[in-house]
């Protein structure tokens, strides 16, 4: 099963790139080249994550303009961008900065919640994920919603991101909030489809408890 064989491999390299400061893949979404998709609105978790703190407060291991819950075991840590290392690029995607990591690791499984972060104020949630995405080559079949999260105005995104290591394309979401800073971009992306899934609740419990730090 592709998912058992390419385990160790991909572990690795999210390992290695989580450490260089990571993760973006990227390209411009799929999506008939307007941007965005009529499909039908995203799915949600099925079941809830119990919580085991919060991270963005004052003391908390990442300092952001937001608040939000996380779920048990899951462990954050700042990112900073040394800019000198040959691999600063990634930490940067369209218009916002990694600047934090929430680990699932612990919880068992492999993936990650990244928290991007801009100082653009004049952008709606929508505009930012569009940008965000466009700068993302390997992203494609972008779903936008608008929406609520927590009590701040929102957008989401689903899409999928294409790997060589797999048969198919890997689902991946995200959602953006506007901020009396500049967005936040808060993205769920793991090693396939299915730990994608099984890590939606925590995704979940981002979203619904997100509130201005």
């Amino acid at each position: 099963m592709v998912r058992n064989s390419v385990r160790g491999t991909v572990t690795g390299v999210l390992a290695a790139v989580s450490v260089a400061v990571t993760g973006c893949t990227s390209s411009a979404p799929d999506d008939g080249g307007n941007g965005e998709r009529t499909a039908p609105k995203l799915r949600t978790a099925a079941k809830s994550a119990a919580k085991g703190g919060s991270i963005g407060g004052p003391g908390s291991d990442c300092a952001l303009p937001v608040t939000f819950d996380l779920a048990a075991s899951w462990k954050p840590a700042a990112v900073q961008a040394v800019e000198d290392d040959a691999l600063s690029g990634l930490a940067e995607q369209g218009p916002v900065t990694l600047v934090c990591e929430i680990d699932a690791k612990p919880a068992g499984n492999i993936g990650f919640l990244r928290v991007w972060t801009g100082d653009r104020t004049g952008s709606t949630p929508r505009q930012v994920l569009k940008a965000f995405l466009a700068a993302d080559p390997n992203a494609g079949r972008a779903t936008y919603t608008d929406l609520k999260a927590g009590s701040l105005t929102a957008a989401e995104v689903g899409y999928t991101v294409s790997n060589e290591l797999l048969d198919e394309p890997k689902e991946e979401r995200a959602f953006a909030v506007s901020t009396p800073s500049g967005p936040v971009v808060v993205h769920l992306g793991g090693l396939d489809s299915q730990e994608q899934k099984e890590m939606l609740p925590a995704y979940e419990l981002a979203k619904k408890s997100v509130r201005l730090g």
